[in-house]
């Protein structure tokens, strides 16, 4: 602790107390970074269905000026248990369905595709390489002592598949609370502040959040468009599993900039288990559709969505994928809007506001 000495009148700062509060705050710091470590899991539910609040208010404030705000969010929860249960009950029996006719076929198809010309062809022209790799494959799937080994990577899957299912209907029942209570969150949050600049802060918050509910219903409805067309295109060339194929196609576009390319590829390569022609449509089908997404579908739906420079948007998405991943990405162009709104209303007028030099001057910007 700190002493007065009465003679000087300095203080003096004891060196063994210092290192030992020095020594708590860093054991301090140490502990609070190990609680949100192990609360990271739940840290980012909590930020994904803030997220979805926030990008469902929009909806709910659109029907409050037809109904009262309780019947909205209430007519909005209803539809997204709707949606939410009829995605389940189409999707996952016709999942199953497919990838055990896809499991079961397997070594069938394996068998087609050795035998196809083109296959011939590619082993004539490059050796038996591929020829032997089909051949391993085959192998290993009809040697009952894989089972097992395939058997524990099909359970792993499904206990994956299990924490997902688990992750989504958190995250669904906190976007619920939080719809519910956003108005109410956005006022605590507010009293935080003092109150001679709540009114500026609220408008702020407004502005922010309208930016990331506008992102996030123009980056879903995008993303819809693609999975309903690609579930209908695919069905029609006879792609294998078009419903596997179609949810990724749909969770790729939620991506920005590499989404939708990454899914369009992975979809082309699985056409090839029916033939290279298939294949062949597919990589053909999106490359029209993703040039119809960038010029025709995305500049109107997302005009009014979000405001941010090309290169800004390059920069966000590229720096959320590295730092956050999926998530990261998703979240990354609405936060980047976000930065832009803070610097246009709070940065720059406190830059253009008059303000007084050190020596007493007084300067008065001018625009």
């Amino acid at each position: 602790m700190p002493r007065k000495n009465s003679h000087s009148g300095a203080w003096k700062v004891n060196p063994f107390m210092f290192g030992l509060l020095g020594a708590l705050g860093v054991l301090v710091a140490l502990l609070i970074g190990g609680i949100v470590g192990q609360l990271a899991t739940v840290l980012v539910y909590i930020g994904v269905a803030l997220f979805l609040a926030l990008g469902l208010d929009p909806i709910v404030t659109l029907i409050e000026r037809k109904l009262p705000r309780p019947a909205a969010v209430a007519i909005v929860v209803v539809g997204v248990l709707l949606v939410f249960a009829g995605i389940i009950l189409a999707i996952v029996p016709l999942l199953i369905e497919q990838v055990t006719n896809l499991i079961e076929n397997g070594p069938q198809m394996v068998e087609d595709i050795t035998t196809s010309a083109w296959f011939q062809d590619l082993s004539a022209t490059f050796g038996t390489t591929f020829q032997d790799a089909a051949t391993g494959v085959l192998d290993f799937i009809r040697d009952p002592g894989n089972l097992a080994d395939i058997s524990g990577g099909v359970f792993a899957v499904g206990a994956g598949i299990a924490g997902g299912v688990t992750a989504v209907t958190i995250v669904l029942i906190l976007t619920l609370y939080f719809m519910a209570s956003l108005r109410s969150i956005k006022r605590t949050a507010a009293r935080f502040v003092p109150a001679y600049q709540r009114g500026r802060f609220s408008g702020l918050l407004e502005d922010v959040s309208g930016a990331v509910g506008r992102y996030v219903i123009g980056q879903a409805s995008l993303a819809l468009i693609n999975g309903v067309l690609s579930l209908i295109f695919l069905s029609i060339i006879g792609a294998p599993v078009p419903a596997l194929l179609a949810l990724l196609a749909f969770i790729g576009s939620l991506i920005p900039l590499v989404g939708t390319l990454s899914a369009s590829i992975i979809n082309a390569l699985v056409c090839l288990v029916v033939s290279p022609v298939t294949a062949l449509i597919a990589f053909g089908y999106y490359l029209v559709y993703m040039q119809i997404e960038a010029y025709i579908l995305s500049p109107r739906i997302m005009s009014r969505a979000v405001a941010v420079p090309g290169a800004v948007v390059v920069i966000a998405a590229v720096a959320g994928g590295a730092l956050g991943g999926i998530l990261g990405a998703l979240v990354a162009i609405p936060v980047a809007a976000s930065i832009i709104i803070i610097i246009q209303k709070v940065v720059f007028p406190a830059q253009d506001d008059k303000t007084e030099a050190p020596d007493g001057d007084l300067i008065v910007s001018t625009p």
